[in-house]
């Protein structure tokens, strides 16, 4: 198998589809499993590739173990490639377009409730209050924004000084595929976010800084690596095990628990569907016990 076929694929990602840089990578890490298992069966042109080639490929992966959710991500990524292979003469014909997608079994989000979410914030005051080192300060206001706004963890790290608008309280989000979007913050966030700036970063900066908000022990722009060590650590106060999207669960679950409406929680976490967003609906029994006694006229 050509590494030209890999390469015109992954410029295609990039160039036509404008796919962020963790959607190519992993499209092109499906295709390198895919054009690895063809080798082991002997298939050397494409010419050779039939439907059962797919599917033993596809066969091995679930003999693995992978998750439900994996495999039709993979069955996506493989049918994505084919149609662009018969499209520019890779193959004679789409292979993958009669490959069915299992619907994936839903899985509710793990989420803190709103004191748990309280509780790790103010550990993390705490510890900003008794050692208010840079790093001790800028961890508060992260955890605070991810919390705050709903944002991923990417679009955290790529927050420039610009982004921040004082007057209306919100940030300017760059999200997937480069699509921007302006996201509220509350006070808590705002000012944990302009106590970091104004006591913290200036200890934190230097010629590596750039605009950057959040800025690592070098002065770099943060990376994703370090804010998932922070979360993960600092959810070690309610016993919790959880990452940066595990906040962005609980942020959209607390804004729908308090009242807000599913398109504008849509629009605050930047989903371009709202099928993804109504993960989210999985509310308290007291919430709908609640909702019942309101509405019903026989509650």
């Amino acid at each position: 198998m050509s590494a030209a076929l890999v390469t015109q694929y992954q410029e295609h990602l990039a160039l036509v589809r404008n796919l962020s840089d963790n959607s190519i990578r992993g499209y092109v890490t499906d295709l390198e499993s895919f054009l690895k298992h063809m080798e082991k069966l002997g298939i050397v042109e494409f010419n050779q590739l039939e439907i059962e080639h797919i599917r033993s490929w596809l066969a091995n992966l679930q003999s693995t173990g992978v998750a439900r959710a994996t495999l039709t991500r993979r069955i996506v990524s493989i049918r994505a490639f084919t149609n662009w292979a018969a499209a520019n003469g890779w193959l004679t014909s789409d292979l993958g377009a009669n490959l069915s997608v299992p619907k994936p079994h839903k899985v509710l989000p793990e989420v803190l409730n709103v004191n748990e979410a309280a509780t790790v914030i103010k550990s993390l005051e705490v510890k900003a209050s008794e050692e208010p080192s840079a790093e001790n300060i800028r961890d508060l206001a992260m955890l605070e924004v991810l919390y705050g706004s709903g944002i991923r963890v990417s679009e955290l790290c790529g927050l420039n000084l610009s982004d921040i608008d004082n007057s209306r309280n919100t940030l300017n989000v760059i999200g997937k595929a480069g699509k921007q979007r302006v996201v509220p913050l509350g006070i808590p966030a705002m000012k944990a976010l302009s106590n970091y700036l104004t006591t913290a970063r200036g200890e934190l900066v230097n010629q590596l800084s750039a605009a950057a908000v959040f800025l690592g022990s070098r002065g770099k722009r943060i990376d994703q690596r370090t804010v998932r060590e922070v979360v993960y650590e600092a959810m070690k106060s309610v016993g919790a095990s959880m990452g940066p999207h595990g906040l962005r669960h609980t942020a959209a679950t607390h804004l729908l628990e308090g009242g807000a409406d599913l398109r504008t929680v849509q629009e605050i976490l930047g989903h371009a569907s709202l099928s993804t967003t109504q993960i989210y609906t999985h509310v308290s029994p007291e919430r709908l016990q609640s909702a019942y006694k309101q509405a019903h006229p026989r509650a």
